[in-house]
């Protein structure tokens, strides 16, 4: 796992680990129990076939004119292409949208999981809701074959494959993932982060204009919660109104209410997972008109673009110090996009 530059100045070294040790939590590589890499696992098709699912597990929670309401890029399941059985459906009708949606139909209180594999062959997990209401899942990794699979605990890291469905995508374009509402960047008309979006961004002209507008805002009102950092388990799922109405969040919060504001207003942002050194982190990526994907970065001071990382650039309060450490893409890894 990549480390830390050397040499450091010893006040950037201090001040680093502290808001590694206490902005993400303390997850380090060493924290989730993956007993090898996510994209070296096949995922199993055939229903009823067990599987353990202990590579893929919780990896860990990353602890790092203004469009009118009318415009946001809802989600649905019209199942004009699905697989379903008595378990759980796949609707893949909106696949050139950069979505799939899934439900869990089997009832009971076992845990379920949903795995997509996209073409570079990362494997990404989450946990399905039991209600019987479809949830929003990305094809992150663009044009080409998915796999989209349904499984049910039946012990420890040990599931049974309830549903599996295999797709060609053909995405409308790059964005189409990364302008959706998801899982993890849940919003709709009615979210009062789409509302807070609109007041924040009725001036602003350009994308880089309502991203400055949302960034300032979040580092300046959203705190970092420490209590919930340590008290977080595996598969938290960030909430982005609450964390609006609360004023304070996880990294993974930030970086979620960052991307459904900007989403709702027709800036496509890609929110990040993966490491700063050795910490699990969420970070996001923008999408500019005129210098194409802003890669992690978030606004240009006159002499160089700065890494788009709200929890740093609020826990550390936009020093000197902290804005050359983000600013310097080499300490980012990234590893899942959603």
């Amino acid at each position: 796992m990549k480390r830390f530059h050397k040499p450091l100045l010893p006040i950037l070294g201090i001040l680093i680990l502290a808001l590694f040790l206490s902005a993400c939590g303390g997850q380090t590589a060493a924290a989730p129990a993956t007993a090898a890499p996510a994209e070296e696992a096949e995922l199993p098709t055939e229903e009823g076939l067990d599987v353990d699912l202990g590579a893929l597990l919780d990896e860990g929670v990353p602890l790092a004119d203004a469009p009118k309401i009318s415009s946001i890029q809802n989600v649905s399941a019209p199942g004009t292409l699905k697989k379903d059985n008595a378990s759980a459906v796949i609707d893949y009708s909106n696949t050139a949208d950069g979505y799939v949606m899934v439900k869990w139909t089997g009832g009971g209180d076992a845990k379920i999981k949903v795995l997509v594999k996209g073409p570079t062959g990362t494997s990404y997990q989450y946990n399905l809701r039991l209600d019987g209401q479809y949830e929003a899942f990305p094809l992150s990794d663009g044009n080409g074959s998915y796999t989209v699979g349904v499984y049910k605990n039946t012990s420890g890291t040990k599931y049974s494959t309830a549903l599996s469905a295999t797709m060609d995508v053909k995405l409308k374009d790059e964005f189409a993932p990364f302008v959706h509402p998801n899982q993890y960047v849940d919003f709709n008309a009615d979210s009062k982060t789409v509302a807070k979006a609109v007041e924040l961004c009725k001036d602003a002209k350009t994308n880089l204009e309502k991203v400055d507008k949302v960034y300032t805002y979040v580092i300046n009102n959203i705190k970092y919660d420490y209590d919930k950092a340590k008290t977080v388990q595996s598969g938290y799922v960030p909430k982005v109104d609450e964390v609006l109405a609360a004023g304070k969040g996880i990294c993974f919060d930030y970086a979620a209410l960052m991307s459904a504001m900007l989403r709702s207003q027709g800036v496509p942002t890609k929110l990040v997972v993966g490491y700063t050194g050795e910490v699990y982190h969420a970070w996001i990526s923008v999408y500019s008109e005129g210098d194409g994907w802003v890669q992690g970065k978030i606004y240009f001071d006159g002499k160089a673009w700065k890494l788009m990382d709200p929890t740093f650039a609020s826990t550390g309060g936009s020093s000197t110090e902290t804005l050359n450490y983000i600013g310097n893409g080499a300490n980012y890894q990234s590893k899942y996009l959603y």
